[in-house]
This record gives structure tokens, sequence and C-alpha cells, in this order.
């Protein structure tokens, strides 16, 4: 969630309130009713729902909830300027996210990067990969394609995302 607050609730009796930076996470598996209701009074509400579909094989798991404070979400600092939090996976560096998941090995990144600067980031090649440009603009791999604010690029198969920030840039890497 990047701005507001927002309450969930299921049938398997998870329920909790995250606020801004806050992350939760859910697996469905064999069936779950639930509902998100946004708790602000005023202000913006702006934030992140991702599905991750599960493998065949495990889809009739047993429903399962996790959810993070803003203060419990790793964040990787470089070159003092490049901040990451680090949601899911883990960062060249070595910083893990705190977001476990048995059934698939995700990557999901909220990078803010200043102007003119570099980024990298190994992906697995068998996974597929997206970026999404929060706010900014990023020049993508060695084309130097184009993305702005609202965009979305499906990255080629490949192991690594290169990009450079042309002005102050956040954006989502997930694999």
């Amino acid at each position: 969630l990047l701005a507001g607050r927002m309450r969930h609730k299921d049938s398997a009796g998870h329920e909790g309130v995250i606020e801004a930076g806050g992350v939760q996470w859910m697996t469905a598996g064999r069936g779950i009713v639930h509902s998100e209701m946004p708790e602000q009074e005023d202000g913006l509400l702006q934030g992140f729902q991702l599905w991750v579909n599960l493998p065949a094989s495990e889809k009739m798991q047993k429903p399962a909830y996790q959810e993070f404070p803003a203060d419990e979400i790793p964040v990787e600092h470089l070159n003092s300027e490049i901040e990451i939090r680090v949601i899911a996976g883990r960062t060249n560096r070595g910083t893990c996210g705190p977001v476990t998941n048995q059934y698939v090995d995700p990557l999901y990144l909220d990078i803010s990067l200043p102007n003119d600067q570099l980024f990298e980031q190994t992906t697995d090649k068998e996974h597929n990969s997206f970026i999404f440009v929060i706010e900014g603009e990023l020049s993508v791999g060695d084309r130097r394609q184009t993305l702005g604010t609202g965009q979305l690029g499906i990255l080629n198969e490949g192991d690594e995302l290169v990009v450079t920030a042309k002005g102050d840039t956040r954006f989502l890497l997930v694999a």
C-alpha cells in the first residue's frame, strides 16, 4: 500500500489493517472469501494488488495470510541514493524480503532511483518478469527503450535487468 489504510478480512479468520508502506500477502489455496475495505476518512488511497497463480499441483493448499507493517519491510540503500524496498525475494546484495511463499519463488522490489542512476538486478531466467513505473521515467536494457509513469514493461527472457533513471523515478520489479 503506497498511501491510505486498508482492512482485510477473510473466511479463514485472518484480519488486519495495513497502512502506507505495509504489505499483505494471501495464499487463496483451496478457497477463501475475503474483503478489502478502505479505512481512511479522506486523502489518497494508492497501492497495488498482484495475483500470482499457484502451480496446478498446489491449488488445493490451505489458505494462508501474511501481513507486514512498513517498518518490517527491509530497505537496502545503494550508493546512498538508491532505495530498494524488498517485499519478496533477494536482491543482488542479499537483502531478503519478509514474504515467504513455498509454491513460487517471487521477486518483488519497490525501487526509488534518482536521476541518471543505473540499477541492475539478477532475475531467474525461468520466471516471467515485468516492471511498472509508479512515477518518473526509465531507460530499459541495451535497446534503451523508455517507460514513463503508469507504464508496464514486460521483460524478455533473460537473467538481468538493467535500467537508468531519466529524472527521479520509482518503479516495481516483479518476477
